[in-house]
């Protein structure tokens, strides 16, 4: 499969796995570059000597291209930056920032850059600040995501018209259908969280994998839009969030609540009670936990079947 995707990350397939905090280690992300893929070490979990010590296995465990995924908002942003520099990672994703930031910085040593938007205000800004690649998240998608809640369906094609660079969709994608689907759109690539979080590979504790694989049509909510809005499965934890956002909590009361740690207790710890857990709607589809080639494999299969089917219209 060659497109400009492909080309820019110098992959065999156009798939990206998303850089998830506690989910994302040097396993999956060697996993999916050794499957064709695109492999992203999630930064938003790791102090720097931690990425460092992922980066480093990661070399180990695969010769394919991968990167590092760094929400720019992170408190210790010039030690992660220094280290993929000094590390030579060739290709970085930012996110929950302002691109112009970082981008011109980390392709003069010649790391390819994409920055995560939301809506096409941000993506123009993306392009003018130079970015390589947009990834356009759309409001199914796990984790933090955008307050406007347009969904992938809608923005894809709207970003689409006002960049011409290329172009990854995300949100709500974990099949070959869905990936064709995007790629109608106007998408060049896609960017898969909640599938790739399931994984033999994923570093997410087993109790948190199965809540995902057990979740149902309706299991999830987006929350914390008063801070940064996150879509979360339901458990006592998001409901104890929905009450207190229903009484109009302010946005101290909801950082109290959601203290420290709170996501590592999910996602990593796995207390799936009192944890935070991030996951897309794309949950509800998604009923085992398999090993990343086999996934890649699915996907890309539906995804030529689907291509085929149409074409025979």
């Amino acid at each position: 499969m060659n497109n400009r995707i492909t080309e820019l990350f110098k992959i065999n397939l156009p798939i990206i796995q998303g850089g998830m905090v506690w989910c994302s280690g040097w396993e999956l992300a060697s996993a999916v570059s050794n499957a064709g893929g695109l492999g992203l070490i999630g930064a938003g979990s790791m102090h720097p000597e931690v990425l460092a010590e992922h980066i480093k296995k990661t070399k180990q465990a695969t010769d394919k291209p991968f990167g590092v995924n760094v929400p720019l908002l992170y408190p210790e942003i010039d030690k992660i930056m220094d280290i993929i520099i000094s590390e030579h990672v060739p290709i970085v994703f930012t996110s929950a920032g302002n691109p112009k930031l970082w981008t011109k910085k980390l392709q003069e040593k010649n790391i390819k850059v994409a920055h995560v938007v939301a809506n096409t205000k941000f993506a123009v800004k993306c392009q003018d600040a130079g970015v390589d690649a947009v990834v356009a998240e759309g409001f199914e998608a796990g984790g933090h995501n955008g307050r406007e809640e347009t969904t992938t369906m809608c923005l894809i094609p709207q970003v689409r018209k006002v960049i011409n660079i290329p172009l990854i969709a995300a949100g709500g994608i974990g099949s070959g259908q869905a990936m064709a689907a995007a790629f109608a759109l106007g998408a060049e690539g896609v960017q898969i969280g909640s599938k790739f979080a399931t994984s033999l590979e994923s570093s997410a504790h087993n109790n948190f994998k199965n809540m995902i694989i057990n979740a149902a049509e309706g299991d999830t909510h987006l929350a914390l839009k008063k801070l940064v809005p996150v879509r979360l499965l339901n458990n006592d934890f998001s409901k104890k969030i929905l009450e207190l956002e229903n009484s109009g909590a302010s946005p101290e009361i909801l950082q109290k609540e959601l203290g420290k740690g709170r996501a590592k207790k999910g996602m990593f710890e796995g207390d799936t009670i009192k944890g935070e857990l991030e996951i897309g709607q794309v949950s509800a589809i998604i009923n085992k936990i398999q090993p990343v080639k086999e996934i890649i494999n699915e996907i890309t299969d539906e995804f030529y079947k689907t291509i085929k089917k149409f074409i025979e219209y």
